[in-house]
């Protein structure tokens, strides 16, 4: 590959977004937002067990991933579950797994990633489509996830 063969293969639209969601993070941390949500994450799902924490970590990232880039979605989201863990007194390692999955698993919608946008026209899908199929997929996901990450990355 060519200098400019790489250069013109880097998804710009991507390297923008994530440039652009940089600074939401941040004024998520500077203003207090994350540590108010990451509040929130421990006083609710923090009383019932770090395996609730685990999914709730897993279900917030997914949300934002079935409507934004789930790049975008894991920069936003992963200081959030940080300061959860901490806040916890739990080890991030397994959270932040979670948030990388749960924004991997973009199944709900066809504008959750470029691969579903690109075969709904071609496909004949509609949206209830990605809805039906996605929902027991994303489920499989958060229960296949909530077995081997505590596994591979003790709690």
């Amino acid at each position: 590959m060519t200098p400019d063969g790489a250069y013109r293969a880097i998804n710009w639209q991507t390297v923008i977004l994530i440039a652009a969601m940089l600074p939401m993070s941040i004024a998520l941390e500077v203003t207090g937002g994350a540590e108010l949500i990451a509040n929130g994450l421990i006083n609710t799902l923090g009383a019932v067990g770090p395996l609730a924490m685990l999914a709730g970590a897993f279900l917030l990232t997914t949300g934002f991933s079935q409507v934004m880039s789930n790049t975008a979605t894991t920069v936003l989201v992963a200081p959030i579950v940080l300061q959860s863990a901490v806040g916890l007194g739990i080890a991030p390692q397994p959270m932040l797994m979670m948030v990388a999955i749960g924004a991997a698993a973009a199944f709900l919608t066809p504008i959750a990633s470029p691969t579903n946008t690109l075969v709904l026209v071609p496909g004949g899908y509609r949206w209830g489509d990605y809805a039906r199929i996605g929902l027991p997929l994303l489920l499989l996901a958060l229960l296949i996830s909530l077995i081997i990450v505590p596994i591979a990355w003790p709690l």
